[in-house]
């Protein structure tokens, strides 16, 4: 027989979602058989998959120890480089800044180097996260970047704390900023104060491709999308422009500005050929520069989090683009 006792971590969620993760080699059908056969009980009384566990809860499964036998894969994590760029930390979250280049989540091509599986590593060998300990909790991104943007991403250590911030980056509650280069200066949208733009479009990812189209009116199967800007600076044809997301869609940054005819400078995806051919840069000039927490409804233990500002402390493509006496956006923010 093989006992859990739930823990802070994974507490809150369903009964068959848990064994998923503290058992991944169970099949389904094994799982709801052991199920209706009391061979799985919760408190020593049969239970249901859509049981939602409390933490204390004591889980008993009569099941072959095999069925528990960790993936070989578990800690791929550790293989990931130590390089890590820690921006703000405490005991529930950590905020880190992504260099251009490294994938946010494992993929196909790579697993083991990413922002997630360095953060992974880091905080086990700190002593915070004991993956043999956890049944079905590891530590995640809140949210993630492009491979090729560098910038502020969030990773909840807890998970109250993961489920809090999902919930806030749904209801807007954490506003994102960022900088980009663009060819030319935009002067669309609708004026808002301070010099202020407000872009409003449609977004619809293309079938089969790896990009997304940008409509001025509504289109079947595509998304509303709202993208705030002012400028900061021109030099040489180049605008450097402070982005504000209202929404967060793939790709939303660089296909807007491309589709009112100001391309991000080095974005091979969606700059006319030449003008891409002509930057010299293989990756688009874009960063997450700043993150606010901006809670508007409560946000339980992480309420002291509230008004917390993190941004990168420098980057690159200004002061090359837009020389070191640019305007710099990160002190008067």
């Amino acid at each position: 027989m093989r006992e859990f006792t739930i823990r802070r971590n994974d507490a809150g969620q369903r009964l068959d979602h848990f064994f998923r993760k503290a058992a991944p080699q169970m099949p389904a059908s094994l799982l709801y058989k052991a199920l209706r056969t009391k061979r799985i009980k919760c408190n020593g009384k049969r239970a249901e998959g859509s049981l939602r566990l409390c933490e204390g809860d004591r889980l008993e499964c009569w099941l072959p120890e095999e069925t528990f036998a960790p993936p070989a894969y578990q800690y791929d994590f550790l293989c990931a480089r130590q390089e890590l760029d820690l921006l703000y930390e405490d005991e529930n979250i950590l905020l880190a800044n992504k260099p251009a280049g490294l994938l946010s989540h494992p993929d196909a091509g790579e697993y083991c180097d990413t922002l997630l599986g360095r953060i992974q590593r880091y905080l086990c060998e700190k002593g915070e996260y004991h993956p043999a300990k956890e049944s079905s909790f590891a530590p995640a991104l809140v949210n993630r970047i492009d491979r090729n943007t560098e910038g502020v991403v969030i990773a909840a250590k807890t998970a109250a704390a993961l489920r809090i911030l999902n919930e806030k980056m749904k209801l807007r509650e954490l506003r994102k900023f960022y900088l980009c280069a663009v060819h030319g200066t935009p002067a669309q949208g609708e004026p808002q104060p301070e010099g202020w733009r407000l872009l409003r479009g449609w977004l619809r990812k293309e079938p089969n491709k790896a990009q997304v189209r940008v409509f001025a009116a509504p289109q079947p199967d595509a998304k509303e999308i709202l993208t705030r800007y002012r400028v900061l600076a021109e030099r040489d044809g180049l605008s450097l422009l402070e982005v504000e997301l209202l929404t967060g869609r793939t790709h939303q940054v660089r296909a807007q500005f491309a589709a009112i005819g100001h391309a991000l400078v080095g974005d091979g995806k969606y700059a006319p050929r030449a003008a891409y051919a002509a930057s010299g840069r293989r990756r688009q000039c874009l960063a997450s520069a700043r993150l606010v927490f901006a809670f508007q409804t409560p946000a339980e233990e992480l309420q002291y989090l509230q008004d917390l500002e993190v941004h990168l402390p420098r980057v690159a493509f200004v002061q090359t683009l837009f020389g070191e006496d640019s305007v710099d956006f990160l002190k008067k923010t």
